[in-house]
């Protein structure tokens, strides 16, 4: 009996602790064309007027929103479903029906924020997109949830033999991104393992 018991034990310990870049990676390949959609939308409708998204709620309804202009950043916490988003929306000029598509977008693949960096690399500007996802996983008993985030480069970055974004070709240190290693998944994509979404 009591063998039976730590054999279950290890199974199920087996089965919960597989490695985070198989689940990321999976998640990304099973999710590839929404993710990738959902950023090229992001990308678009950002180039118009800058915004970022990130729902407070676990069901993926309520929303803050934070309208950036260039003087001032305006930040909205909005039921996605109230008629107040698409007035508030449409007040500042935003693309209202495609900010629309886009949280939907967003509530049907899980990811839970979106947002635009700018980055300086050899005194030249840059940008990525952030998108964080809430997966649907098993976790170790009072362990803290995780969020996968996905970060999307617009030129080849440089990784090391381990997968890990480096800084430069000419140097192996480690970029971080918010105190994150992020791993590659292609040569402009790579992720990280997050205890918070943003």
């Amino acid at each position: 009996m009591r063998s039976s018991f730590i054999i279950l034990i290890i199974i199920f310990l087996l089965h919960t602790s597989c490695s985070t870049k198989i689940v990321s990676h999976n998640i990304y390949q099973l999710h590839k064309e929404a993710f990738d959609s959902i950023e090229n939308i992001y990308e678009k409708l950002n180039a118009k007027k800058s915004f970022a998204i990130a729902f407070t709620d676990k069901k993926l309804n309520v929303a803050l929103f934070e309208l950036i202009s260039d003087s001032l950043t305006r930040i909205y916490e909005i039921n996605t479903h109230e008629q107040r988003l698409a007035d508030t929306l449409s007040v500042y000029k935003y693309d209202t029906a495609g900010i629309a598509v886009l949280i939907r977008k967003m509530q049907q693949a899980k990811v839970t924020w979106i947002n635009n960096f700018d980055y300086w690399v050899n005194e030249q500007p840059q940008q990525m997109i952030y998108l964080s996802i809430k997966p649907v996983t098993i976790r170790y008993p009072f362990s803290p949830p995780k969020y996968i985030t996905l970060a999307y480069f617009r030129t080849p970055q440089v990784f090391d033999e381990k997968g890990r974004l480096l800084d430069n070709r000419r140097t192996q240190r480690i970029r971080k991104l918010n105190d994150q290693t992020f791993y590659k998944i292609t040569d402009r994509i790579c992720y990280t393992i997050a205890e918070k979404y943003r």
